[in-house]
């Protein structure tokens, strides 16, 4: 057989340990988040038939759908993200699952766009969200808000403001401009969503090359601007824009839940330094109704948003024929990862044993499994030297190499006084003591 050579996709990736330890790490703390605000895990397939993920995303997100025929001839998809697929499970179960559902998913999603290593963009990536379905209460759109700022604390970033708003603020502005072209309205949002890229003046310009809107009209979406960015306070900040929004339905509607969702927020205990009311903040997806969210790491903005979502009401209507509410927030943890890696905020590991039991030699080797059996015992992540014939010094590098931090040596000498040595790899020391006394030790550091 010819030789194949070994090659990777662009934009996908292989996961080695080094890679990998952290990612599981993180995803563990922020899997803890979840379940301390009462979320239960739930799983689905990464293929779907395509008419089940297609048309609800907008025609840019439909560009980058992974969209085949199977060997059955379906037409089928991978997901593009893992909001469809939810709608999907309570339109199909249905009265199975308690209202308000609240669950949260781990996984892969896949989109064809093009990948940047530096930004953390690539084709394969993995998504965790939690959504709340099966309430209008606002409290739960605060709760996404209280998660968002659990989940930056738990993965230890301390910088970052997590920017949200309200999708009925456009449909008041569209109300107050007068413009009855949705499509166009599309386009002036668009527009307001590139603000903090190419600035005001830069929005400007973008405004006087839409045909159809007036200089009127482009004057009043840049006050809008302004507004948006007023340097105040949360509530001086909404309060101006209702006055500005005054005389529309849905601005007046919008501004109010903005209030009633930054109020329960802070009295779930969210600081004012890391929420912002931004009314440029868009979202892309169709879907979204009404709050939305976006969170951005102040020491690395480049980044773009590391975790944002929305509350999504007719999503679920598309599958079960009657409105359902729903709300949920995303974690992007690729780009999230490679953040806090330039960040220096990313506990690096290849190993995921704390310590490696030697074997000396084969009169040994029983000693050392009963050390390692009792420190796994003990909750101490231990690796067992596998090749007995090896010498200590290979044994040694083997854990230098895979930087584990302790080692025990455990021959004849220490085995008849019921001992062992403990070396630690950092520090370059070491020391005898009982086999009851090193769970202790290495658990001390």
């Amino acid at each position: 057989m010819a030789r194949i050579e070994p090659r990777l996709l662009k934009g996908f990736r292989d996961y080695l340990p080094e890679v990998m330890i952290p990612r599981v790490r993180m995803l563990r703390k922020i899997g803890e988040v979840f379940e301390r605000f009462g979320f239960e895990p739930l799983d689905t397939p990464a293929i779907e038939y395509a008419d089940i993920l297609m048309g609800k995303l907008g025609p840019e997100a439909e560009k980058l759908f992974y969209r085949f025929k199977d060997n059955g001839d379906r037409d089928v998809a991978l997901r593009y993200e893992l909001t469809v697929s939810l709608a999907r499970v309570v339109a199909q179960y249905g009265t199975d699952l308690p209202r308000p559902f609240k669950r949260y998913q781990m996984g892969p999603v896949w989109r064809a766009e093009a990948p940047s290593v530096e930004r953390g963009r690539f084709r394969e990536f993995w998504q965790c969200d939690v959504d709340i379905v099966g309430t209008t209460s606002l409290m739960a759109d605060a709760e996404c808000l209280a998660i968002d700022n659990a989940v930056m604390q738990a993965v230890g970033v301390t910088n970052f403001v997590i920017r949200f708003n309200n999708r009925k603020l456009f449909r008041g502005l569209q109300q107050k401009l007068g413009l009855a072209n949705d499509a166009l309205m599309a386009d002036v949002m668009r527009s307001v969503d590139k603000l903090d890229k190419i600035e005001r003046a830069g929005v400007e310009k973008e405004l006087a090359a839409l045909v159809g809107v007036s200089e009127a009209q482009r004057n009043t979406v840049l006050e809008f601007l302004d507004l948006a960015k007023f340097q105040g306070s949360n509530s001086e900040r909404i309060s101006r824009l209702a006055q500005f929004l005054a005389g529309t339905t849905d601005g007046e509607k919008g501004c109010a839940e903005l209030s009633e969702v930054l109020q329960n927020a802070q009295r779930m205990g969210v600081p004012d330094q890391h929420v912002s009311a931004d009314a440029t903040i868009v979202r892309g997806l169709d879907y979204y109704t009404g709050t939305v969210f976006e969170t951005t790491l102040t020491d690395a903005p480049h980044f773009g948003s590391v975790m944002s979502g929305g509350r999504y009401d007719g999503l679920v209507g598309l599958f079960s024929g009657k409105d359902e509410p729903a709300v949920g927030i995303s974690v992007g943890i690729d780009r999230l990862v490679t953040a806090l890696g330039e960040l220096k905020l990313l506990k690096s590991g290849k190993a995921s044993a704390q310590v490696l039991v030697t074997v000396f030699d084969e009169g040994s080797t029983q000693y050392s499994l009963r050390i390692a059996s009792e420190l796994r015992s003990a909750g101490i992540n231990a690796e067992l030297y596998l090749d007995t014939p090896a010498k200590l010094g290979k044994q040694l590098k083997y854990a230098e190499r895979k930087e584990i931090p302790f080692v025990v040596v455990a021959g004849p000498d220490e085995a008849a006084s019921g001992e062992a040595t403990l070396k630690n790899m950092l520090a370059k020391s070491q020391s005898r003591m009982t086999v009851d006394a090193l769970a202790a030790a290495i658990s001390s550091g």
